[in-house]
């Protein structure tokens, strides 16, 4: 798909996509392109300017904003930061990009759930704590791993994500399943809950929803298998985080991986980044499975798709 729209686009967040990526498709695509690292709310009027095209990855664009635009593009799958209602009042379209990071949250996630099969948490802390110095035997085995193979993996989310964790798990002689859509009454699959107390190992990759808001709680971890790992590399609030802390605390979680939290960046801390500092199976990484070159250049090129599509 080859041309120039004869837009001006305005990208508010072009930071979040990194400085070494090229955004020569998406300038090919407009007639013009101005670029700003951020935009805090107070920025938003200046920085759109007599922009007919929006571009943002986190910025929110409210509906105050939008009268005279052609179009919003959001470099992301969420659209939640754009009063969508709204834009479709006004006859604003919202385009997103999907399915640009695949492989790479799908590898991200397998490094999680290898870790944490691995306890390669607690064994770096026993490490820098000098215990297999001061060992008596040539290594350590205080801490009892997972073998993978044979275990129950229950996926949460069966898109394209979800799939390619089920293809890389499989690679691994893991048993998969896929639990039914929270809240959906014409879903053949099993449900969440009934899966729980077979689940060796749990992965979500749902969106967001009223439905899967801590779809894992204080009631759901009461039927998980002891010793389960979970990973959540979804979104933030798909599990409560307090109460998976309380149960891999309690030693009934056998260990807790999270991409996300339900304020990001954490500013004011979150009780999972306190926890790092204390001898447990956990681990924190800071929203960045989808953060390879080639995910982020995936984003460019379907963004430059989307605004051509405009002409």
């Amino acid at each position: 798909m080859n041309g120039n729209t004869g837009f001006k686009a305005v990208f508010l967040d072009a930071a979040t996509l990194g400085d070494d990526i090229d955004l020569g498709p998406i300038r090919r695509a407009v007639a013009e392109l101005r670029l700003y690292p951020g935009t805090t709310p107070e920025q938003l009027l200046e920085h759109l300017g007599d922009a007919e095209l929006i571009l943002t990855n986190k910025v929110v664009i409210p509906a105050s904003v939008m009268a005279g635009r052609k179009a919003i593009l959001v470099l992301a799958t969420g659209t939640n930061v754009v009063d969508v209602a709204a834009a479709e009042q006004l006859g604003i379209p919202v385009m997103n990009v999907v399915n640009y990071g695949t492989q790479t949250v799908a590898q991200h996630t397998l490094m999680l759930m290898l870790a944490l099969a691995a306890r390669l948490p607690r064994y770096q802390q026993a490490v820098a704590a000098g215990a297999w110095q001061q060992s008596p035997l040539f290594c350590l085995m205080q801490f009892p791993t997972t073998q993978l193979a044979g275990k129950n993996l229950l996926l949460v989310g069966s898109g394209t994500l979800g799939q390619a964790v089920a293809k890389l798990a499989e690679a691994f002689a893991m048993r998969v399943q896929f639990c039914a859509r929270p809240g959906a009454t014409n879903d053949s699959r099993p449900s969440f809950g009934s899966l729980l107390p077979v689940a060796d190992v749990i992965s979500f990759h749902c969106p967001l929803t009223p439905q899967t808001q801590q779809l894992l709680n204080r009631e759901t971890l009461a039927q998980v298998k002891p010793g389960c790992l979970v990973i959540n590399c979804a979104r933030g609030g798909v599990i409560d985080e307090l109460a998976c802390l309380a149960a891999l605390t309690q030693g009934r979680l056998g260990g807790l991986a999270v991409d996300v939290l339900p304020a990001e960046p954490p500013k004011d801390g979150h009780p999972l980044l306190a926890a790092l500092n204390e001898s447990l199976n956990l681990i924190v990484t800071p929203h960045n499975a989808w953060i390879s070159p080639e995910a982020r250049q995936r984003i460019v090129d379907l963004t430059a798709e989307n605004v051509l599509r405009l002409s």
